[in-house]
């Protein structure tokens, strides 16, 4: 099959020469900032569609069905509700375990070589939080018969644990499922993962789901397109967020091709030749990010958008009424970025037929940028509350 238009333009996107590279240049903070801000379409939204926007991002991650929509929403244009259901529906994009072992919505082009990529991660995700439940087995036999239980047909997570256990009765069906899921590519069945929808996980093999079997893993792609997304980064960025390790080598055989930069501390940043790097005064309007936005966790260091006082707070779901999530572990807040930094967390609340928009700040706000920041806020809530009667937006 051929290459959609989306992956086509985010390879071209990222695609380098080895002309225009730069040596040693000293990035600011906020350079940094405003160079990822405009590859992330936060500084100007883009007119692309829903799946020219997945691609452009590398997948969005999707613990929780509905901030997907909501990070196509925050960066483009004119986005509707069903066009990303629709994407997944017609398997244009999937839902799968990507990235640091979270779920993500993610280009099927894109699945095709970016899951044999990480696959090394997920081994090694694996034996670290199950191996202990799979000490002393046969884990490639437990990868094929996982395989062979699923090929064909979907199962819900409890079917597969279900007949795992009729297989392993002395061992832990919750450690075996998961362990499956880690080794073996499978896409989360719609309406699963879908905006307003519960209820079970089904799930199916990846290749019956797409019609064609995964390619090859190919580390030196998945950099370029990790730069184009949110570069300039260096090779500690590039492996926390996928959380592959060993990359340096890839990122030396890139090096004739990639601009070098440090940032303000010395280390070591890379980018693509032609990707923007914006003047760093160039004006950031407020932008609401959803939970887990990709982002906040995207780089090692992360003081281009956030401080470590906040991502400790943001990370960890605790402190104040938008900022606690019981019993989310590894949970990352939604976040509100003013002049292209957070400065606060929100949700949105629903009373009745009412919803309300509750925005927490970490520091106060000027009551320039609260008019700013209210006029983005009935923005947002026209598109996640739509069916409210009513809509409001309060600070506290």
């Amino acid at each position: 099959m051929a290459r959609s238009s989306a992956s086509r333009e985010a390879s071209q996107s990222a695609g380098v020469t080895a002309s225009g590279a730069i040596s040693g240049e000293t990035l600011s903070t906020r350079a940094l900032n405003r160079a990822t801000l405009a590859r992330q379409h936060l500084l100007e939204r883009a007119e692309h569609d829903a799946e020219r926007m997945v691609a452009r991002l590398v997948g969005l991650q999707s613990q929780l069905p509905s901030p997907p929509y909501i990070g196509v929403w925050t960066r483009s244009t004119d986005f509707k509700l069903d066009e990303l259901t629709r994407l997944l529906f017609d398997r244009v994009i999937v839902r799968s375990t990507m990235m640091r072992y979270t779920q993500h919505l993610i280009g099927a082009q894109d699945y095709l070589w970016l899951r044999p990529t990480l696959q090394p991660m997920l081994d090694r995700a694996q034996q670290s939080f199950f191996g202990r439940h799979t000490k002393d087995m046969d884990i490639a036999e437990l990868a094929n018969y996982g395989r062979d239980l699923i090929r064909g047909r979907q199962l819900t997570l409890v079917e597969l644990r279900k007949l795992l256990a009729e297989r392993w009765p002395d061992r832990n069906p919750t450690a075996l499922g998961y362990s499956v899921q880690y080794m073996v590519p499978m896409v989360h069945v719609p309406p699963c993962g879908t905006w307003g929808k519960g209820g079970a996980v089904t799930l199916t093999l990846a290749e019956d789901w797409l019609g064609r079997p995964l390619g090859e893993p190919d580390q030196a792609q998945m950099v370029r397109r990790y730069l184009a997304a949110f570069g300039p980064a260096s090779v500690k960025d590039v492996q926390a967020w996928s959380a592959l390790r060993g990359l340096a080598g890839a990122v030396e055989q890139l090096r004739p091709r990639l601009a070098v930069f440090r940032d303000e501390r010395g280390e070591e940043l890379f980018d693509l030749p032609d990707a923007p790097r914006p003047d760093p005064q160039t004006p950031a309007p407020p932008r609401f990010l959803p939970d887990y936005d990709n982002l906040i966790v995207a780089h090692a260091d992360r003081s281009r958008v956030i401080t470590e006082e906040q991502r400790k707070v943001v990370s960890s779901g605790v402190g104040g009424k938008t900022r606690t999530r019981p019993g989310q572990h590894g949970a990352v807040a939604a976040t509100l970025l003013v002049d292209g930094v957070v400065r606060a967390t929100w949700k949105v609340e629903r009373a009745k037929k009412d919803a309300t928009l509750v925005v927490e700040p970490f520091s106060p706000l000027s009551k320039a940028e609260q008019a700013e920041v209210a006029q983005e806020g009935e923005r947002l809530l026209a598109f996640a509350a739509g069916d409210a009667v009513g809509h409001g937006v309060e600070f506290i």
